[in-house]
C-alpha cells in the first residue's frame, strides 16, 4: 500500500482548496507544505510549494488515481462539474465519452480525466 504521494505545486493555498473540493481532508500544513488524507490514517497526498512546479505534462508526472465506490461511478461526472471541475480530453477520450471503463489487463478500471490543481503563476 502506498502511504504518501507528493506533488509539486506553485500555489499551496489554491491547491489545498482544490483537493478539499474533491473530498480530501487537510491533515497538516505549514508554510510551503501540506498533507491531505486520501484515506484517513492510511495514505495522504503531499503538496510541496515550489518555484519548480511547472513541468511539461506527461502522465508519469501529473497522474493521480483515486479509488471510488462502484455506485458513485454513475454520478462522478455530474459531481465534478457541480464543483466547477472541468472534464478534459485525454488519451483520445473526449469529455462526452467519459466516464468510461478501460479493459486493461489484468484489471479493468474506470476513468474520468480532469486537470489537477497545480496553479502556475504568470510572470
Amino acid at each position: 500500500m502506498i502511504y504518501e504521494a507528493p506533488l509539486p505545486v506553485s500555489d499551496l493555498q489554491k491547491s489545498i482548496e482544490f483537493y478539499k473540493k474533491l473530498g480530501l481532508e487537510l491533515a497538516y500544513v505549514q508554510e510551503k507544505l501540506a498533507f491531505l488524507w486520501i484515506d484517513k490514517g492510511e495514505s495522504w497526498l503531499g503538496l510541496w510549494e515550489s518555484d519548480n512546479a511547472h513541468l511539461a505534462y506527461h502522465p508519469s508526472n501529473r497522474h493521480i488515481a483515486f479509488k471510488m465506490d462502484k455506485d458513485d461511478f454513475e454520478h462522478v461526472k455530474d459531481w465534478l462539474q457541480s464543483i466547477d471541475i472541468e472534464i478534459r480530453t485525454a488519451f483520445g477520450f473526449s469529455p462526452e465519452q467519459q466516464p468510461l471503463v478501460l479493459p486493461n489487463h489484468p484489471h479493468a478500471h474506470a476513468a474520468i480525466y480532469f486537470l489537477i490543481s497545480m496553479v502556475i503563476p504568470l510572470n
